[in-house]
């Protein structure tokens, strides 16, 4: 796939930085990346930071690995709640180690968000104390989404406006703030700090396959997942019985193996819907960097 740009003289880089939708060929190019260029992956993807989840999530490959370092990857544990903030404080610190060890920094993931922070800095949103976080989530434990839309829309209906009611992480994270505070999240997202990258100094790339093509590999990767043993790392998480509105719970295609394991529909129904929701995920994937980071090169991967 290098053959697809031209990669800038190391001299001249601060960071690659490799984006794009789920299953679209990022690792594979970080890991040959950073093999040419002297270098080290950095993990931009926030399932990828779940341990539980090596092959529902797509982390690299041993053979991968050998290539050159790779950094935060699988080193959070499913019980917690993995935020933007966090990732962004374990970013700091890989850049420290990749200058200290001369290594070029990589960032590979699909979390549009993630690249966000590092090139336009993130929201100065104070600590929500534990105590308060513990009471609402608590409160939240059960809920049904739709309904904790609902009780957002109640205390703080413009963010409640800007977050879909399947998406419980923000929308208790919203609740977190207001509980907080006793203001909306919007009060809090002018200010930002500063950012750890600039973009004129990185190479900023999306991958983006045609949309077909995208869709096949998607379905083929969700297959080689079962092979690998997918069902039984979500059976393994599962008997953990831990809160089903944490991150790593709700990974693409973790849903539906859970229901599956539930008794509440087929293993053949759970495989669609994680082909099926993996293929939504891209889209909104596409859409976030359309919209939102400018400062990236698309490169039609094949």
């Amino acid at each position: 796939m290098l053959n697809a740009f031209k990669l800038k003289n190391r001299n001249d880089l601060q960071a690659v930085l490799i984006a794009g939708p789920t299953a679209s060929g990022k690792t594979a190019l970080a890991a040959e990346i950073a093999e040419k260029l002297g270098a080290a992956a950095i993990n931009a993807d926030s399932m990828q930071v779940y341990g539980d989840l090596p092959i529902l999530s797509a982390q690299p490959t041993a053979a991968e690995t050998a290539r050159a370092p790779h950094m935060l990857f699988g080193h959070i544990d499913a019980e917690s709640n993995y935020s933007v903030g966090r990732w962004l404080d374990d970013a700091r610190a890989a850049l420290a180690d990749c200058r200290a060890r001369d290594l070029i920094p990589v960032f590979v993931g699909g979390t549009g968000m993630y690249f966000k922070a590092l090139l336009q800095g993130l929201s100065d949103i104070p600590a929500v104390p534990p105590e308060v976080r513990a009471r609402v989530r608590a409160a939240c434990d059960g809920v049904a989404p739709a309904e904790l839309h609902a009780r957002l829309s109640k205390v703080d209906p413009e963010t409640a406006a800007r977050l879909r009611p399947t998406d419980p992480q923000r929308l208790i994270r919203a609740l977190e703030i207001f509980e907080a505070f006793q203001a909306p999240l919007a009060r809090f997202q002018g200010a930002r700090q500063p950012p750890l990258l600039k973009a004129e100094r990185c190479q900023c790339l999306f991958l983006a396959p045609e949309r077909p093509v995208l869709n096949a590999r998607i379905d083929a990767r969700f297959d080689r997942m079962m092979e690998a043993g997918a069902l039984e790392e979500v059976f393994r998480l599962r008997a953990r019985g831990l809160d089903r509105a944490l991150p790593a719970l709700r990974a693409v295609g973790a849903p539906g193996l859970l229901d599956h394991l539930d008794g509440a529909c087929s293993l053949e129904e759970a495989v669609a819907r994680g082909k099926r929701d993996s293929r939504h995920y891209a889209k909104r994937q596409f859409t976030f960097a359309r919209t939102q980071l400018p400062e990236f090169q698309w490169i039609a991967a094949a």
